[in-house]
């Protein structure tokens, strides 16, 4: 059974560790990654851009297991910011450097095709008797 991402975790514990040593936490983001909102005249010629994320930054900033969103200024207009966790390529102090820059993710399988009608007539209706129930075992 696969695991939901661990980056969500991660970037909270480290935001923490990051902000209760009195740093600034800073977000390197993929600008162009699947539903990214941020303001592209930032973005670097690799298509990053680094966000300050400190408390005295930034309004309204969450780190949901789906996505880090937040309100900042960018040349004193106040800007809507979301980010796919997907999208976060590390988080690191300021001062120091110290954080981690996170592995791609792989792509989660796309679910596979419903069977039509004709998939479902074509199989068979008996039950299967060579499936394995899941069973507990008393361990000594």
């Amino acid at each position: 059974m696969g695991m939901t991402s661990s980056r969500p975790y991660m970037l909270r514990a480290l935001y923490d560790w990051i902000v209760d040593n009195e740093c600034t936490p800073y977000l390197l983001v993929d600008a162009h990654a699947s539903d990214v909102e941020v303001p592209q005249q930032y973005v670097n010629k690799d298509g990053q851009i680094v966000l300050n994320i400190a408390p005295t930054a930034v309004v309204g900033l969450t780190i949901e297991n789906a996505a880090v969103s937040f309100n900042a200024r960018f040349g004193g207009i106040p800007t809507n910011i979301y980010v796919p966790c997907s999208g976060v390529l590390g988080i690191y102090a300021r001062e120091n450097g110290q954080g981690m820059i996170f592995e791609p993710e792989p792509e989660l399988d796309p679910e596979p095709p419903k069977p039509t009608t004709k998939d479902k007539a074509e199989k068979s209706v008996e039950p299967q008797t060579d499936a394995k129930r899941p069973s507990l075992k008393v361990v000594k």
